[in-house]
């Protein structure tokens, strides 16, 4: 097989939006080695890598500001209470909610769906009940459900996707009924890339008086996200894909639904008045955060979030589409190599195997060459059965990532062909 792109691949490669040099010298990281190699961070669907902007709010904090937050009256917990709740007001603006009350910080998009599946469902779903599950979810929008139905004698139902890997809505429409309660559904599947149409979904859904719980963990971190344009009751997402740190997270929740839900934890912080026989418990969002929360890491959410809107999402939006694409034709003209997820519009994420190699060795091998990728089911066993694999090799692109480093990834996947097969004649 012979391939002559030129010396970039793609002679409609666009310049970015986004000065990459300047944004590439603000992560440390990426200016380190691995196995003598320039690293080649493309895992950025399981976890971002982090600015210095980031790392700098989070020592601050430490040096300067350390306390515990609401209960304090001394300068240090005055301090550290406004820098946790001066975040609440930046995540308000960045999801363009409508109140603060509105959200609610968690440990990650995974507790922010066992929050909704707890004290939402278990207060409200009752037998026949259905759940709806599209079939490209991830595991931490699956299991949760399944247990609440378990206990509560609801049933779940599955939406089907196309052959392409996009959501087959009209098998949706097919499904809700007047014993629809939820639909459950990912903004962007973190396996096909497929950009989910939530705004159409939810109109859907409310039709049939159900309601819709987005798991935001891919597409906050990617693309410009409105939740009353989207219109969701529910939408939940992490610190840790959008350049902040891990242990944070976000659920955002129509008030007069957070209102009517009793709480997920119990504890200090989420009270009114306590009694050894029972409690009062104070407005939403405190009725849901119990305890000490984690503060130096909303901390560093609030400058992630600095950091993302200094860039503007419309240009990360911008510069990802252009480098999915690009990434797109590259891997098009290998024929041993089958690529996952819609052809069209789609996210940073590019699923793939690669004949007559697993993808664990892909990633092994690509690793000695400095390039990061994730192999395995992507905590989506259920979407790797209608696959008909058992896992894939995926790279997951950010900002940062350049078409150079593109060109890096597929040239380490000759790597792997000379272990385990011919390798392709090429010309780049």
């Amino acid at each position: 097989m012979v391939i002559n792109q030129g010396q970039n691949g793609n002679p409609n490669q666009q310049q970015s939006p986004l000065d990459i040099d300047s944004i590439r010298s603000d992560f440390p990281i990426l200016q380190r080695t691995v196995h003598d190699q320039p690293l080649v961070y493309l895992d950025n669907a399981a976890t971002s890598q982090k600015p210095q902007q980031v790392i700098d709010a989070i020592n601050r904090y430490y040096r300067e500001s350390n306390a515990n937050v609401h209960r304090g009256i001394h300068s240090l917990s005055d301090e550290a209470t406004t820098l946790y709740e001066e975040t609440r007001e930046k995540v308000r603006q960045f999801i363009n909610a409508d109140t603060t009350s509105s959200i609610i910080y968690t440990k990650g998009t995974t507790e922010s769906l066992n929050l909704v599946a707890n004290a939402w469902g278990r207060k409200n779903l009752n037998p026949g009940d259905e759940i709806l599950i599209s079939s490209m979810e991830h595991h931490s929008n699956i299991v949760p459900w399944q247990l609440v139905a378990r206990d509560t004698g609801a049933t779940i139902r599955g939406i089907e996707l196309t052959d392409e890997g996009c959501l087959d809505l009209d098998h949706l429409a097919e499904s809700l009924n007047d014993r629809t309660r939820i639909v459950a559904i990912t903004q962007l599947s973190n396996v096909l890339g497929t950009i989910n149409p939530i705004g159409e979904i939810t109109k859907m859904a409310h039709g049939a008086g159900a309601y819709v719980v987005v798991d935001g963990a891919q597409g906050a971190a990617h693309m410009p996200t409105d939740v009353q344009e989207m219109g969701c009751d529910f939408y939940a997402f992490s610190g840790h894909k959008m350049c902040g740190p891990t242990g944070v997270g976000i659920l955002y929740g129509r008030r007069e639904l957070l209102e009517e839900m009793h709480p997920f934890l119990g504890g200090g912080e989420m009270i009114e008045e306590v009694y050894l026989e029972s409690s009062t418990y104070k407005d939403p969002p405190w009725k849901f955060e119990a305890g000490t929360p984690n503060i130096a890491q909303v901390v560093g959410l609030g400058a992630a979030i600095d950091y993302l809107n200094t860039l503007g999402m419309d240009k990360i939006l911008a510069h990802e589409s252009d480098l999915v694409n690009y990434t797109m034709h590259r891997l098009k003209y290998a024929e041993d190599i089958t690529v996952f997820g819609p052809t069209g519009k789609r996210g940073g994420i590019v699923s793939f195997t690669l004949e007559g190699t697993h993808p664990h060795d892909i990633a092994t091998i690509v690793d000695r060459e400095g390039v990061a990728l994730r192999a395995g089911h992507h905590c989506a066993q259920p979407l790797m059965r209608k696959l008909n694999v058992g896992s894939t090799a995926r790279a997951s692109i950010y900002f940062y990532n350049t078409t150079d480093e593109i060109d890096a990834f597929i040239r380490s996947l000759d790597k792997v062909r000379e272990i385990f097969g011919d390798v392709p004649e090429r010309t780049v």
